[in-house]
């Protein structure tokens, strides 16, 4: 039966069950299964499923002692709860193709994932006969939030806490998560930006695993494997609607464009890969904040710099860290931990000519401004009437500075578009050349006038939801309010 294991210390293994409910390993490491040759499959096979069948299948793969379970959770997960039959359309503009991820009850990327975590998570506490209630413990830089408490809102045994910067983030995701009524749930603005949310995270799941008496600590963020798994999916759907689309033949190459923060949407894209489907290319798109592609062009990553905040906030990251899953893959365990001690003694590393370019055999990197990203807003919306966010944005113009220098192949691109525009609806209307409103609801109506586009029925009456979560403390007092909230005060 595959075994999981800490990217830090091999000794550190259980099974993939467990995985999901520990969520980060005991010594800060993340798990990853130790045999990549267990997860292989005939790709063309999976290509013969509808969405729901391709998630079976991908899921009994990484989970295998869940096998009996995974069926009624993919049905729990999917039937249904998205707005869009093929839950992830790929969509053709302007000689690219996007595929939609934000067709889910958040309008983001990130329901794909939390829309099946809470039902892998059940299913892991009964296989293991888990006693203890479960405290989901996440950092946000705006979706992953409100994705996770919607996913976990009122889940049996189950409570949640996020943790937000109070500033950086769009008026439209703080309303998703601090208007969430969900009984067993809590949002927290934190004073500082996502890198210090994330921290303090991952401090807490390494110094107090068990906040009080009878709870235990597990992550909703991609960290947790069971986040990341459910991703993987929809470069198989993506690639089986190319081919649907006459565009490519099977065993044809295609190129994955991803606006990329915390590596975990890409790092799915490898793992896709890495079970045998064609990918090309995995494309790193990063905003102002490069330090992903700088790590791609030098091998060095260094996170001391200043962290800019841009119109595509969910990136705003200089700490990416599903990063660590590839190192493990790439560099081994010791080198990996030797390079994690190095990020977070002296905040950088290097890796060797040779570690990059493996690394580069499959990612090449790109980083695009804000400037650049309104840009390609206007431009595809004035020549394909197609609206995208500002994410998406990002990726569309990495993926137009790339093909200038002859960087990519022939190979068609898919452009992973993460969120809706009206999540972002001052950052698109600005794009548009249209005059922004100081209110947000009017911003949504305006976009809704000048594009055509429906605004999503999520959104629509969020701005008369009462706000339910009003907290912000400063990053040092986390962990407090942790407890705080572990032991219901």
């Amino acid at each position: 039966m595959l075994q999981y294991r800490s990217t830090r210390h091999a000794n550190e293994s259980c099974s993939p069950s467990m995985a999901i409910l520990n969520g980060l390993a005991p010594d800060g490491g993340l798990y990853v299964p130790e045999d990549l040759e267990a997860l292989r499959l005939d790709y063309r096979e999976v290509l013969k499923e509808d969405y729901l069948g391709m998630a079976r299948i991908i899921f009994t793969k990484f989970f295998p002692d869940l096998a009996e379970e995974i069926p009624v959770i993919v049905e729990a997960s999917y039937r249904g709860r998205f707005r869009s039959e093929a839950v992830t359309p790929l969509v053709p503009a302007d000689g690219k193709w996007i595929l939609e991820l934000f067709h889910g009850p958040t309008c983001a990327f990130k329901d794909v994932a939390l829309s099946a975590l809470p039902n892998l998570m059940a299913a892991a506490v009964r296989k293991n006969h888990f006693e203890d209630e479960i405290l989901i413990l996440t950092a946000t830089s705006g979706d992953t939030g409100s994705a996770a408490l919607h996913g976990f809102s009122d889940v049996p045994g189950t409570r949640i806490v996020v943790f937000y910067p109070d500033e950086g983030i769009s008026l439209t995701q703080r309303l998703q998560m601090t208007t969430e009524r969900g009984r067993n749930t809590a949002a927290c603005a934190i004073r500082g930006d996502f890198d210090d949310a994330q921290r303090g995270v991952k401090e807490i799941f390494r110094t107090m695993p068990h906040p009080a008496k009878g709870i235990a600590l597990s992550s909703a963020n991609s960290i947790n494997i069971g986040r990341l798994v459910p991703q993987v999916v929809y470069y198989f759907a993506a690639y089986r609607q190319l081919m649907d689309a006459g565009r490519i033949a099977v065993g044809d190459p295609v190129t994955f464009v991803v606006p990329t923060g915390n590596f975990g949407d890409i790092m799915a894209g490898w793992f896709a890969r890495a079970m045998g489907l064609p990918v090309e290319k995995l494309v790193c798109a990063s905003n102002s904040n490069e330090v992903l592609a700088d790590f791609l062009a030098t091998g060095r990553y260094d996170r001391k710099r200043i962290l800019h905040k841009t119109n595509s906030p969910s990136m705003d990251i200089l700490v990416s860290s599903n990063l660590e899953r590839l190192l493990y893959f790439v560099c081994g365990e010791e080198q990996t931990r030797r390079y994690m001690e190095e990020l977070g003694e002296k905040g950088a590393y290097e890796v060797s000519s040779a570690e990059l370019e493996s690394i580069r055999a499959c990612f090449v990197g790109g980083a695009a401004s804000d400037e650049e990203g309104a840009k390609a807003i206007h431009d595809i919306f004035s020549s394909d009437h197609y609206l995208m966010d500002t994410h998406t944005a990002v990726a569309w113009a990495v993926s137009e500075k790339l093909e200038e220098r002859g960087i990519l192949s022939e190979a068609p691109q898919v452009i992973l578009s993460t969120a809706s525009p009206y999540k972002f609806t001052r950052s698109v209307l600005a794009a548009l050349g249209e005059e922004v409103s100081e209110e947000d609801r009017r911003n949504m109506e305006r976009l809704e006038e000048v594009s055509g586009v429906a605004m999503p029925e999520p959104l629509a009456g969020i701005f008369d939801r009462e706000v339910m979560h009003r907290d912000v403390i400063d990053p040092p007092a986390m962990k407090e309010y942790v407890k705080a909230q572990a032991e219901g005060r």
